[in-house]
């Protein structure tokens, strides 16, 4: 049986760290953390957040892995909706991350805070 992507919201949300953007932002600036932007590369060029660094998420376990192997840096993801996001920290924790936090808010938001 298929698990549909709401259910499978629903178990893997409760096992994250979630903040809002404005609450990422301060972070940020304190632990020098890794802000990724998991959408499209099409979607990140219409309106990055500053300083976040595009990686899909379909490419996101793989490509981090290249570019950070600190597994306790703080990692910071952020999508349009969340579920990206959420599911790649979900993919981030089970390779081993130790550190790994969702942006609650949509890009437009992030964006306008970072």
């Amino acid at each position: 049986m298929l698990t549909s992507i709401p259910d499978l919201m629903k178990i893997i949300t409760p096992n994250q760290r979630r903040i809002d953007a404005e609450q990422a932002k301060l972070e940020l600036a304190d632990n020098h953390g890794l802000l990724i932007d998991v959408r499209e590369p099409a979607e990140h060029a219409t309106k990055a957040a500053i300083g976040a660094i595009n990686i899909p998420r379909g490419l996101l376990e793989m490509k981090l892995m290249e570019i950070e192997k600190d597994p306790a840096r703080p990692i910071y993801l952020h999508c349009a909706s969340g579920a990206r996001a959420t599911l790649g920290a979900e993919a981030l924790t089970r390779v081993g991350y130790k550190n790994v936090t969702v942006i609650t808010c949509n890009a437009e938001q992030v964006c306008q805070v970072f």
